[in-house]
């Protein structure tokens, strides 16, 4: 049965690393028959939460931006990927921006599939694990039945490219097409 994958990718860099293991992913979750969208959030205007607590009560953000089309379609898909550069050992502040602004409806992020897609110049996987903690505290502490399905360490990706020809990207097709 055909699954509804959407794919975030935090990448400043269109075809930068993270951004390239992101298109990998896609190309196997589509050979597999899913139905795939990729956003590249850096083209959408996100701001910052504000911490004002409307919508604790109302479920709706007052800014007014493009989190609220992107959420609609969190809510909707079977399948997410949340994908980041590493910067100093963590996601970078576009993907946190997104994540914060998942409080309206952050609820209703729930009995999905998840996989993460980290990419850094750092060779060693083992300093990606703040990076990871961070999704995870999201995934697995804020949402219901959240289940992590996979990690891509894009790991010794330092310049855009530099991913090409690494086991990441046979992960990356592989993991896509195994959903």
């Amino acid at each position: 049965m055909a699954k509804n994958v959407l794919i975030l990718s935090g990448s400043f860099r269109k075809h930068g690393n993270s951004d390239l293991l992101c298109d990998e992913f896609k190309r196997g979750a589509e050979d597999a028959g899913h139905l795939v969208e990729k956003i590249y959030i850096n083209d959408k205007n996100i701001q910052y939460c504000r911490g004002c607590g409307v919508c604790n009560n109302t479920h709706k953000c007052v800014i007014q931006d493009d989190m609220t089309e992107i959420l609609d379609k969190m809510i909707k898909a079977d399948v997410i990927v949340l994908a980041t550069p590493v910067y100093f050992y963590c996601m970078n502040g576009q993907m946190k921006t997104l994540i914060d602004r998942t409080v309206p409806r952050y609820t209703e992020i729930s009995h999905k599939d998840f996989y993460f897609i980290v990419a850094a110049a750092d060779n060693n996987r083992a300093n990606m694990k703040k990076t990871l903690e961070a999704f995870r505290g999201f995934t697995q502490d804020c949402l219901d039945d959240a289940r992590e399905k996979g990690v891509i360490y894009g790991v010794g990706a330092w310049q855009s490219g530099d991913i090409l020809n690494t086991p990441a990207m046979t992960e990356a097709y592989a993991m896509g097409k195994n959903i």
